[in-house]
């Protein structure tokens, strides 16, 4: 007898848009946001605001991390806490929800809590890159400052800044007071991560550093050398906790992704700050445009 032969089951539809649907451009309250299918991966979409890359998702595989600077801060949401334990987390700024995406998978059954002011994105994001219904992620429209403010002392145990207006970091949310907010919302052993655009003298970048060690005993800094040294316009994630940060593990994450990356800590972070100051509200500047062609 001849052997039967079984037709395998389809794969399972992925919910979402569809490459075959091809890109989309919507008006949303922070400006034009598009929609963009990725080449190299036919579930992945790039969000774009007026211009400016803000995030990966890739409706397949959400532990897909496509930006350096989201994995950076996906090794800091690894080292939070042993494997698959779940976490607290609060992001402010939501863009398309990658992190929030990274941690319901990597971290069963995490509570998180997402800080989007612009409503009109996140509905966007809903409709368009739908979320899991079992994640526990519930989206706030509200300033991320004002979130902040709100919520309760002791009971994060990881806040996530990601906040831009356009492709600055808005002035309130990059200063002493803001930070306070933050550590004020962390649990004993919880951390704080924000991702910071600069370049040229790394004016802001430097501030931002002299800042979180006003606030945390602990800081790092982790960017391209080449953003350190001047020579391009991008992205530093800076990571600050009252307890001592995972440098040693961190460190090997960084050392085995495929984009450079150096981290800062102690004396190489206070002499990277140049005898940069703490930002009080009262001095409170915006971090610097891209330069033109910046993501061109």
């Amino acid at each position: 007898m001849g052997r039967s032969r079984t037709t395998p089951a389809p794969a399972p539809a992925v919910p979402g848009r569809t490459h075959t649907e091809g890109p989309l451009t919507a008006t949303v309250a922070s400006g034009t946001a598009e929609l963009r299918p990725d080449r190299d991966r036919p579930h992945a979409w790039e969000l774009v605001l007026d211009g400016a890359p803000q995030s990966l998702v890739d409706l397949a595989d959400p532990t897909h991390l496509g930006f350096e600077y989201q994995r950076r801060i996906g090794h800091l949401i690894d080292l939070a806490a042993p494997a698959r334990q779940p976490i607290s987390v609060l992001h402010l700024g939501g863009g398309a929800l990658t992190l929030a995406r990274y941690t319901a998978v990597t971290r069963p059954r995490s509570r998180q809590q997402v800080a989007e002011i612009d409503t009109a994105l996140t509905e966007l994001v809903r409709t368009e890159l739908p979320l899991d219904r079992g994640w526990q992620i519930r989206v706030r429209g509200g300033d991320a400052r004002a979130v902040l403010e709100r919520t309760p002392e002791g009971s994060t145990d990881l806040v996530i800044a990601d906040v831009f207006a356009g492709a600055r970091v808005p002035a309130h949310c990059a200063t002493v007071e803001f930070a306070q907010l933050a550590a004020r919302a962390l649990t004993a052993t919880g951390r704080y991560t924000a991702n910071i655009t600069d370049g040229g003298q790394l004016a802001f970048a430097r501030a931002q550093a002299a800042t979180l060690l006003a606030v945390f005993p602990e800081v790092c800094l982790i960017a391209d050398p080449a953003v350190l040294r001047g020579k391009r316009f991008g992205n530093l994630v800076l990571a600050a906790a009252h307890t001592p940060l995972p440098l040693t593990d961190l460190t090997r994450r960084l050392a085995a992704d495929p984009a450079q990356a150096r981290l800062l800590h102690a004396r190489d972070l206070t002499d990277f700050t140049a005898g940069a100051t703490p930002v009080p509200d009262a001095q409170a500047i915006q971090s610097p445009p891209p330069p033109p062609k910046a993501f061109g």
